[in-house]
């Protein structure tokens, strides 16, 4: 056993008959026996159907409390655990299977309704923590064998597969180690204060690594306990806080904002702050504008905290000391190396703006899909642009890479853009992030249309029911704009911040 799998096993043993993590979708509370009996079967079927040591498993679910079951089940055997979005299309979960080869996959019954051609075969599990569970594997890929892989896993096997946006349009794949999963929740436990008297809630989509570490990992290995909920809802936030005894939530800046601006939020706080004990939010994901930042703190007296973080870290890579937060900043460098790369040499000197790099035993040192431009002298390069202060704390100032930030979901324009292109009226199409007050960034799909100043509003609702049905709900844009000419360098490339910049310059007249 890994350090990981043997932190984990303890904490369930330690916990029998400890309600450990709550699914509000269930409305039950599920002790660590409870949880330890859902590991066993999982882990049981796995072995049945010759699933062990290297392989890949994909998991294609809504948010529940069978996450952490899955994970820990896999692990204990060497499986590699790869999350994806539950509104992934059906046809891109076909072409990730086939591409990618996994063995087994673990998905909503509505999708494993559609996935009955071979090669696949299916079961159904009865679990705790999911009353219904379908279990697909590769039966093609399992024929020639006798007994699935028994080699014991090491700290240096991969644990977790994330996928995050690349700028080319195809998801770059982080594989994330047992070790540097357990070192980046071991920095996150210091220094976010986390102990067993804390429940965490989880309102973030559980294929993240925020749901994934920040939240899940961290708190089992602190000791605490978890609430998960199918999605975050402003109308019920602080009921559930209240109801679950929530002493921290993770959230980005679109979710304080909601909590701000919605009436039934507001009234459901004020009738039962004396039973609120939130004792802080982490905000991350984008910067939070300090008004709504104060007005949070001051409205729900619960401190704000904001931190930076990525997939590639595994976690947070620095967070505003609770006792020095500075406004604005996302704090100090915690378990992790960082630094500025300005014209080709690193800096850690005061006010120099540049991309920020990292590294640490938490951080990939390389994708699972060549990408050498990601990396230089073993520090990662994050693609975002910065600043430290004299204080040493970390200004994010925007990003030199393409994707698109909403809400905490990153969007690779080029994915978007070769999906749209199918559309007969396109000629020419280009995906951008313009500013959103609620979001960060606003998926925005800028159009040449074959018949240019004509039936510009049909085009557009062509263009949105295209994209609900063939793109993530969070890659589908939520905005459309025609022009005639898109700006371009002397190649014939689109210059994305320009085309941003001269579409913000018509709304403002």
């Amino acid at each position: 056993m890994t350090t990981l799998t043997k932190l984990l096993s303890q904490q369930l043993k330690n916990n029998l008959n400890e309600p450990l993590i709550k699914d509000e979708n269930l409305g039950t509370w599920f002790t660590g026996q409870d949880l330890q009996a859902d590991v066993t079967r999982l882990h049981d079927a796995f072995v049945a159907n010759k699933l062990g040591y290297g392989d890949q498993l994909l998991v294609c679910l809504p948010n529940s409390a069978v996450f952490p079951v899955i994970n820990q089940a896999a692990w204990e055997l060497g499986i590699i655990v790869h999350p994806i979005s539950p509104s992934t299309p059906i046809a891109e979960l076909r072409a990730d299977w086939q591409e990618r080869h996994y063995v087994g996959i673990l998905l909503a019954p509505a999708l494993a309704a559609e996935l009955t051609e071979a090669p696949f075969a299916a079961a159904t599990l009865h679990l705790h923590t999911v009353p219904e569970l379908p279990f697909l594997v590769d039966t093609k890929q399992l024929a020639g064998r006798l007994l699935a892989s028994t080699q014991v896993p090491q700290e240096d096997d991969l644990g977790l597969i994330l996928n995050t946006s690349g700028t080319t349009g195809k998801p770059k794949r982080v594989g994330l180690t047992h070790a540097m999963l357990v070192n980046a929740a071991r920095n996150d436990i210091v220094s976010n204060h986390m102990t067993a008297d804390d429940v965490a809630m989880i309102t973030m989509p559980m294929f993240h690594i925020n749901a994934q570490v920040m939240s899940t990992l961290s708190t089992r290995l602190a000791g605490g306990k978890i609430l998960v909920t199918p999605k975050f809802s402003a109308s019920k936030f602080w009921q559930q806080v209240k109801d679950n005894g929530v002493t921290w939530v993770s959230v980005v800046p679109t979710i304080i904002t909601f909590l701000l601006l919605n009436d039934n939020a507001n009234a459901v706080y004020r009738a039962n702050a004396a039973d609120i004990h939130l004792r802080y939010v982490r905000s991350s994901s984008f910067a939070l504008p300090e008004d709504k930042l104060r007005a949070f703190q001051d409205n729900f007296d619960t401190l704000v905290i904001e931190g930076y973080g990525m997939t590639e870290a595994a976690s947070q890579c620095t967070i505003n000391p609770f006792d020095a937060p500075k406004i604005g900043s996302a704090g100090k460098a915690f378990g992790t190396d960082l630094s500025i790369l300005v014209g080709g040499e690193f800096t850690t000197e005061a006010n120099v703006l540049g991309e920020i790099v990292i590294k640490g035993d938490h951080v990939i040192t390389q994708y699972m899909d060549p990408n050498p431009d990601s990396f230089k002298d073993g520090w990662f390069l994050t693609g975002d642009l910065g600043y430290l202060d004299e204080d040493g704390y970390l200004f994010v100032k925007g990003r030199s890479k393409e994707i698109i930030s909403r809400g905490g979901e990153k969007v690779a324009p080029a994915a978007v853009e070769n999906v749209l292109n199918e559309l007969d009226f396109i000629e020419q199409l280009s995906v951008i992030g313009m500013p959103d007050d609620l979001y960060g960034e606003e998926v925005t799909a800028v159009v040449i249309s074959t018949t240019p100043g004509l039936n510009e509003a049909a085009q557009r609702q062509a263009l949105f029911a295209y994209a609900q049905a063939h793109l993530a709900k969070y890659e589908t844009p939520t905005r459309v704009e025609f022009v005639r000419e898109f700006p371009r360098n002397t190649t014939g490339k689109v210059l994305r911040p320009q085309l941003r910049d001269q579409l913000l310059t018509v709304a403002a007249r």
